[in-house]
């Protein structure tokens, strides 16, 4: 009994971490739409969000797309955004970080997904 009440309580805890270390959306401009047309620099393809770098205006800009499941659910995998790939990511900038925008779609060789 005390073991079974001890692995809900951990369960528990560790679910409540994951939910404070994920952030909401509140800190990006909706009012300032950004598009950024460029070849693939970086990848990082893990949870919580798939994250991609991209050359802009002479810096490198980070796009914080869907999380993998859902990047999967809309087709696309790692294998079809990697460094090189071109790509034209619309979203909007941060406002607490700098060169940094959260990307409501992505084009890939011509076809558009929707990421939200």
């Amino acid at each position: 009994m005390i073991a079974r009440s001890a692995a809900v309580t951990l369960a528990l805890v560790g679910a409540a971490g994951a939910a404070f270390a994920h952030h909401g959306w509140g800190s990006y401009d909706a009012a300032k739409k950004l598009t950024i047309a460029s070849a693939v620099e970086h990848v990082i393809w893990q949870n919580p969000h798939v994250h991609v770098h991209l050359a802009h205006q002479g810096a490198t800009w980070e796009a914080v797309l869907a999380p993998p499941f859902r990047m999967q659910a809309r087709g696309l995998s790692p294998e079809i955004i990697k460094a090189g790939t071109n790509v034209q990511v619309e979203g909007y900038p941060s406002t607490k970080t700098e060169r940094e925008m959260r990307a409501e779609r992505i084009v890939v060789g011509g076809k558009t997904f929707e990421l939200r």
